[in-house]
């Protein structure tokens, strides 16, 4: 049993909150936010203590999530890994390479498990076909919003973007070689709202990848193509399609037969399975599925993106 805590009360805070209070291996200790009244409401409804301050649950918990603000993460999971403190950090992990960096050798040098919040990779229609996935020649992603304050504190590749640019070098295996990147601001006032990038990998792959948070529609979806195989996922409905082709069959017009496996794990929760295996990862003292390593990769290429795209406002356009 791990003594747990969260900090940061929003959107994901919260489920983090729900999760600790239901899996078997967590004894939820306390939840924190400097909003006095909104750590107290969360703490009420999952029955722990309300804190404002995370120093104070040095010596008194085990793991602790961090779903603060992007521009808190890098202060609040320094003193927590410093204390040996075990975190599960929210993407994007921090603002600046050198900051992750800087998390990665505290928890080294502490023996704590940091685990980076890229949830997509526990989304179960990716874990249900990611071994279909072996050698990537394109990859295109679109992942789509309507705007939500909630992300506007960073702009669209380090709130939206960077689950793909996660997942896609995850699956590619390979460094990024150069790219191409556009980006267009609509509503906020630094940062871009549109962007698309081309990520050319050193063996060859190529990803198109499409991120905004001013669309009239919700979309999360990725296509897989490679070498006789394509595969569909989609993120927000949890289901993916794995297609082969088959040489030793043809059809009546001579063309190799196409066979499609559908999958659909709608009943799935990425959240409990991200928590679960930041858990499993501490008892069992091996690597998280998403290390900070990870989490450094998806800065590193998502502030070279927006130090190299040519920033356009809409009415420019």
């Amino acid at each position: 049993m791990l003594r747990t805590a969260v900090v940061g009360t929003g959107y994901l805070g919260r489920f983090h909150a729900q999760k600790y209070r239901d899996l078997p291996d967590s004894e939820l200790i306390a939840i924190v936010d400097v909003d006095v009244a909104r750590a107290e409401e969360v703490a009420a409804e999952v029955g722990a203590k309300a804190v404002n301050d995370h120093n104070e649950l040095i010596g008194k918990v085990d793991a602790v999530s961090v779903a603060s603000p992007t521009l808190t993460h890098f202060a609040v999971a320094k003193d927590l890994l410093s204390a040996g403190i075990h975190v599960l950090l929210e993407k994007p992990m921090t603002s600046t390479v050198q900051q992750a960096q800087t998390l990665i050798d505290v928890a080294a040098a502490n023996n704590a498990v940091l685990q980076v919040g890229h949830l997509e990779r526990f989304n179960p229609a990716l874990v249900a076909v990611e071994k279909e996935i072996v050698a990537p020649l394109f990859i295109e992603s679109h992942r789509l919003a309507p705007f939500n304050k909630r992300g506007s504190d960073v702009n669209v590749v380090l709130d939206l973007m960077i689950h793909d640019i996660d997942i896609i070098s995850h699956l590619v295996k390979s460094p990024v070689e150069d790219f191409r990147a556009s980006a267009i601001k609509v509503v906020s006032n630094d940062g871009a709202d549109i962007a698309n990038v081309r990520l050319e990998f050193a063996n060859g792959c190529v990803a198109n990848v499409t991120a905004s948070r001013v669309s009239g529609k919700t979309e999360r979806r990725m296509r897989i193509f490679q070498n006789q195989s394509y595969v569909a996922i989609d993120f927000q409905d949890n289901t993916a399609r794995v297609c082969h082709v088959d040489e030793t069959k043809k059809s009546e017009d001579g063309m190799p037969v196409v066979h499609c496996d559908d999958f659909n794990h709608a009943g799935g929760d990425a959240i409990r399975a991200e928590i679960a295996a930041f858990l499993h990862a501490i008892q069992s003292g091996t690597p998280p599925l998403v290390t900070g390593d990870d989490g450094l990769n998806a800065i590193r290429t998502a502030l070279q993106i927006e130090a190299k795209w040519n920033l356009a406002t809409a009415t420019s356009c």
